[in-house]
């Protein structure tokens, strides 16, 4: 009996699934009431999301099975065609709360800059391979790489997004710190962007009433929106207590809290499930993230640590974020919760990027199954000799 190198991160796995089975739930209870009176119907919206939820099932399952050594020769067209998508988004994209983020595909909402986060991490990872030791310069190995990071980041910032263009720069740095570039260089560029993004952020006044609003100050129509959600989101988790209130129980959901399917889901897990339910969800992100490192720590070769360490990254550190807005630790932002709020971009490219993150674990050797054939097992991440080379 040989053994082969065909199990998935069985663990990591069922945490993503868990999310977005809980997803449904609370996703119902969170938007019945909206969705009754806006929409006629209490459960229109967990119609819509059910759809999302199981064509995310179907996009791990579809991306686990594709080697992830393929992406070496795709994730450039992929990014250049995620930043032409940003570019027609510009120009002909729905405007929504005075910003331009959707384009409409047959009567579907598609948002780019979800595509796009991941499609940067994909070719940076691919990049940080074929590079190697050549990182450490600066203008054959960093500064290409800032061009890429530079190109989506903008797009996103001119729809605008600058809490997502500034989660975008944010893990793409970190891609670049984890596949070992120079740290001057890595402080070189934030020396230089930190203080354009910070006068990017300043520079409209809804941006600054949210900090006003996160800070006690301001008066404005802004500043008192955001200081209202805020305040019933917190109110969410005060209700919740240590058990919840139970499924369905929440009162903030009735016209309280708005948006509370969406960027504000978190609070009513609060409610709804108290201090209890609240761990369990963040124990499942816990999960994902100590998982995911470990794939990055065993993966076969650079490629697969990254992209396992990009993936890793950006799902737990969106699931941070979102419970630091909820909770008031950090000023509103608008980004959702992975897998749990109401959203299709965000859910459908998710699970993909988890499907490939999986793809990872089964090409490691902490998953062994045995196997019925007497030959020798040939592992599914050979050294690929040369591959590097024809990408």
């Amino acid at each position: 009996m040989q053994k082969a190198r065909n199990h998935i991160d069985i663990a990591c796995f069922l945490a993503v699934l868990t999310l977005m089975v809980l997803s449904l739930g609370v996703v119902y209870s969170a938007s019945s009431t909206w969705a009754l009176d806006r929409l006629g119907e209490s459960g229109k919206l967990l119609g819509s999301h059910a759809i999302k939820v199981l064509l995310g099932f179907l996009a791990i399952f579809v991306f686990m099975q594709i080697d992830y050594h393929a992406y070496r020769r795709m994730t450039k067209p992929a990014l250049i065609a995620a930043i032409g998508l940003l570019l027609v988004t510009l120009v002909l994209g729905g405007r929504f709360k005075g910003a331009t983020r959707w384009l409409l595909v047959g009567g579907f909402g598609l948002q780019p800059s979800d595509f796009a986060k991941f499609a940067l991490v994909f070719h940076l990872s691919v990049l940080i391979e074929l590079k190697g030791e050549k990182l450490a310069d600066f203008k054959t190995g960093f500064l290409p790489m800032l061009v890429w990071i530079g190109g989506v980041t903008v797009l996103v910032l001119a729809q605008p997004n600058f809490s997502m263009g500034a989660m975008i720069f944010a893990i793409s740095l970190m891609m670049l710190f984890l596949g070992r570039a120079r740290l001057s260089h890595i402080a070189l560029t934030l020396g230089v962007l930190i203080p354009l993004l910070l006068a990017y952020m300043l520079s409209a006044e809804y941006r600054m009433q949210r900090i006003l609003s996160y800070l006690g100050q301001g008066s404005s129509t802004a500043s008192v929106s955001a200081h209202h959600q805020l305040r019933q989101a917190i109110i969410g988790f005060a209700n919740g207590g240590l058990f919840g209130l139970g499924p369905g129980g929440s009162h903030q959901r009735d016209h309280f809290l708005p948006e509370s399917y969406g960027d504000f889901v978190f609070s009513i897990v609060g409610e709804e499930y108290g201090l209890l339910g609240t761990l369990f969800f963040v124990l499942l992100f816990l999960v994902i993230f100590l998982r995911g490192m470990k794939i990055a720590r065993h993966a076969p070769d650079e490629l697969g640590r990254m992209l396992a360490l990009g993936v890793t990254c950006t799902i737990t550190l969106y699931a941070l974020v979102n419970a630091c807005v909820t909770l008031g630790i950090l000023p509103t932002t608008g980004l959702p919760m992975p897998f749990v709020s109401y959203g299709g971009s965000a859910m459908l490219f998710s699970c993909a990027a988890v499907g490939v993150l999986l793809n990872v674990s089964m090409q490691t050797d902490l998953h062994p199954r045995l196997a019925g054939s007497a030959l020798p097992a040939r592992p599914l991440a050979r050294a690929h000799a040369g591959a590097a080379g024809r990408a």
